[in-house]
């Protein structure tokens, strides 16, 4: 068997595709490897070290000392668990809905739900719908505000569009109703979609700290972003550290700040990270292949 030859382009094109890899790969190894470093050689590292110098947890031990932190990293793992789940719910049935040619007045929700996605009424109308819910210093303020993105609606009808509809006939005929079509047909055939708009709304859930720094007003309601961004933005270190009794005086004197920081931003990004494999997985090809033969 003959090995094809790649072309010129094709070796010039993997070159741009590496290289626009390691402009975001180098970054995040850089983060951990200066994390991880001994804080007083970890000051020193440039931005394109991937390597640790040393060994030490103690960034890690200072930020996990934190009393505050731990109840906010569960915080933000049920917000965004319980918000993507209901987001998908909420979003793949009315995509299915609006999916449906004989549907009254589709023209009419469409060009509605357009204008509000175009239109935002805002914040003030929003902190004064919540607050008259009483949702106020509660989760389900944040859960249920942004329980469905027209954008990520437009992207799931597109995916049910693209199913054939003589399925849809065929299951009509069989006595099948619009749940269980949903449920057996659609979902199944469009589940690179129904993951695609679960990983963007599981992404926006976990790394939302503007609406939890508005209405979770205690600290133990509020989630770890809220928590990150005072420290790496605002520069709150009180915010971070709650290690008094880990360290003496001087010892904290020594701590490198910047490493601290790296140390906080790969906590926050793990669970990220840990998601996309389980969702990259439903991303095959062919899946509705034999599915129909015209």
């Amino acid at each position: 068997m003959l090995k094809k030859k790649l072309s010129v382009s094709q070796i010039l094109l993997a070159l741009v595709m590496i290289l626009i890899s390691l402009t975001m790969v180098v970054p995040l190894l850089n983060i951990l490897a200066r994390s991880i470093s001994v804080p007083e050689r970890s000051a020193s590292m440039s931005g394109l070290e991937i390597l640790p110098r040393g060994l030490s947890s103690l960034n890690y031990q200072i930020i996990f000392s934190n009393p505050v932190l731990l109840p906010s990293i569960l915080n933000s793992i049920k917000i965004t668990v319980i918000g993507t789940l209901i987001n998908v719910a909420l979003t793949t049935s009315a995509a299915y809905a609006l999916s449906r040619r004989d549907l009254m007045y589709k023209k009419a929700i469409m060009v509605f739900l357009i204008i509000m996605m175009l239109f935002d009424p805002g914040l003030v109308p929003e902190y004064l719908v919540v607050q008259k819910l009483g949702l106020m210093n509660t989760h389900w303020s944040v859960i249920l505000v942004t329980a469905v993105n027209v954008y990520y609606l437009i992207i799931c009808m597109r995916y049910f569009e693209a199913v054939p509809e003589s399925l849809y006939e065929a299951a009509l005929l069989d006595g099948a109703g619009h749940l269980r079509i949903f449920a057996q047909i659609y979902l199944p055939l469009a589940k690179a979609g129904v993951a695609t708009i679960f990983m963007f709304y599981a992404v926006v859930r976990w790394n939302d700290y503007f609406r939890p720094g508005i209405y979770l007003l205690s600290s133990s309601k509020t989630t770890l972003q809220v928590i990150l961004r005072q420290f790496i933005v605002s520069g709150d270190t009180a915010s971070i550290i709650g290690a008094q009794n880990l360290l003496s005086y001087n010892e904290f004197a020594k701590v490198d700040y910047t490493a601290l920081k790296n140390a906080t931003i790969v906590v926050a990004i793990i669970p990220i990270l840990l998601l996309y494999p389980l969702v990259l997985k439903f991303y095959t090809s062919g899946v509705m292949a034999g599915a129909v033969k015209e």
